[in-house]
């Protein structure tokens, strides 16, 4: 039997010409989904951040209502990625008051809970993960949630510091700021 090579060529080139024709549509198809899906996707999202007259306010407004009910605390304030806005200690603050304070704020942000409900986690056997996490699940945190959103998180050292947290998110955001602790 005697092959021509342009028979064979001619052969070949018919096999890849229906190949590609078969792959290009194919290959289209699965491009759709993927460009669809790219034209639905957000690259970038829209996020409040606490400014720092914010901040000042609500250490303001918390000051006020210890001063109020006649406690003594410290407080730090953290935006939503963990950074320290605003820091205050009120005379007679005990030394580590802030440092104490910005670690419960630091728990509050991460666990995006108020503390105390952490510690009751962490007491009860349920979830011992802030112990390990170095977190600090002492009560006197919350974060500082608007429009559903972690804007930060607020600590507080001394005396009632939840209650001393919601009162200054109360005053500064008026119904914008919610938080598990009323």
């Amino acid at each position: 039997m005697k092959v021509r090579v342009k028979n064979i060529l001619v052969i070949s080139g018919t096999v890849t010409g229906l190949t590609l024709s078969l792959l290009v549509p194919l290959h289209a198809q699965q491009q759709a989904p993927a460009k669809q899906a790219a034209k639905d996707l957000k690259a970038t999202r829209e996020i409040k951040v606490i400014s720092s007259a914010g901040a000042r306010a609500l250490a303001d407004a918390c000051t006020a209502w210890a001063e109020q009910n006649k406690q003594v605390v410290a407080m730090a304030i953290l935006d939503w990625g963990g950074n320290l806005i605003e820091s205050h200690a009120m005379e007679g603050a005990p030394m580590n008051a802030i440092d104490t304070a910005l670690l419960k704020a630091k728990s509050a942000l991460r666990w995006r809970r108020p503390t105390s409900e952490t510690n009751k986690m962490v007491r009860s056997g349920e979830n011992l993960a802030p112990t390990f996490m170095h977190d600090f699940p002492q009560p006197g945190a919350l974060p500082i949630v608007v429009d559903g959103q972690v804007i930060g998180a607020m600590g507080v050292s001394g005396a009632d510091g939840e209650k001393c947290a919601q009162a200054a998110m109360d005053a500064v955001f008026s119904a914008k700021a919610a938080s598990s602790v009323r």
